[in-house]
């Protein structure tokens, strides 16, 4: 498809090029459907008639303004803006967006706020995750209840993405080696096809406590059925993948409610795992190998604030009774002085 741009191009221009050729060869479908959305709900709206050349650093900050007023969170913000970039750089001559995101005007107190909430983000622990399971054998859901409890395990222990999680087939698992083959993932239009990145295609090796638990469990889940090598571990009544939403619903937040805990999606599964992992002293390369991270900053996002119980146990098994040492001798002498 040849389309030829107007001398003085417009976003609706650029658009165009990116929503008819860019994007449906470019894409994953999930990448591009949330696109569609930045772009009818947020981006034409505002910018349809804009000539390109007048789309600036200094006219996107005037738009980010617009569009905190309108109470939009910074992170929405950004995201809406790496899809403006995307639209304008396809089918530019240099393949450059016209401004860089470094050049927004995003006050100090908003940047530290942003900070602070990513590393409040919820964090379940192997032991919560197990409550979880257990609330989730109490609920009214049939023979669905083990399918989601055995689910939100294996999440905990392996630290696998929700989307990775739906779309392991029975061949991905090897029982004897105690590993999961990570070689496909659902996006969010509910299809099957490629992971992530290169870096979440891995096997993950599941031989800790926690990983030794969730493969029990594993195995006595899906019992013959793993003779049947493309079969979705984790499948609907029509054997099709599950859906988050649905796991959502039914399942994680209504046991999350009765725990009083704070609700969230599948990810913080992921994000306590890579805690429990870090906090055990597994060596970084191979906590990114495992995790299926491309870079060390990612990683360490992941950690984020840790609770103080889990502190006051590392300083016990790096020191042991040292502590206890220290505490009793400064005691021994506050007493002697009074």
């Amino acid at each position: 498809m040849n389309i030829k741009f107007p001398s003085s191009r417009t976003f609706t221009d650029a658009e165009k090029y990116y929503t008819e050729v860019f994007a449906p060869r470019m894409l994953r479908g999930s990448t591009f459907s949330t696109a569609q959305t930045h772009i009818k709900t947020h981006l034409l709206p505002d910018w349809k008639n804009t000539p390109v050349e007048h789309i600036t650093i200094d006219s996107v900050n005037e738009w980010i303004w617009k569009k905190r007023s309108e109470g939009l969170s910074w992170v929405t913000i950004k995201n809406i803006l790496r899809t403006m970039q995307r639209v304008l750089s396809c089918s530019s001559k240099d393949h450059k967006p016209p401004f860089s995101q470094q050049g927004l005007e995003i006050p100090e107190d908003d940047k530290l706020g942003m900070k602070l909430k990513s590393r409040e983000a919820t964090s379940l622990s192997s032991e919560q995750s197990q409550s979880i399971a257990d609330k989730v054998r109490t609920l009214d859901l049939d023979t669905r209840k083990e399918r989601y409890a055995t689910l939100f395990i294996l999440a905990s222990a392996s630290g696998l993405r929700c989307g990775e999680l739906f779309a392991l087939r029975m061949n991905d698992i090897e029982f004897k080696a105690s590993t999961i083959r990570v070689d496909e993932s659902l996006d969010r239009l509910g299809k099957v096809g490629p992971c992530k990145n290169a870096t979440a295609y891995r096997t993950v090796l599941l031989v800790d406590s926690e990983g030794k638990q969730a493969m029990r469990l594993l195995k006595a889940f899906v019992q013959d059925r793993i003779h049947d090598p493309n079969a979705f571990v984790f499948s609907s009544l029509r054997r099709t993948p599950l859906q988050e939403s649905q796991v959502l619903r039914e399942a994680l937040h209504p046991a999350l409610k009765a725990l009083n805990l704070p609700q969230d999606g599948m990810h913080s599964f992921r994000r306590g795992c890579n805690r429990r992992w870090e906090l055990a002293g597994t060596n970084p390369a191979v906590l990114r190998q495992q995790m299926g991270h491309a870079s060390q900053t990612m990683t360490a996002r992941y950690t984020g604030e840790i609770p103080l119980d889990q502190v006051n146990a590392g300083f016990s098994s790096k020191f042991g009774n040292k502590i206890d040492v220290l505490e009793n001798t400064e005691n021994l002498e506050n007493e002697v002085a009074a």
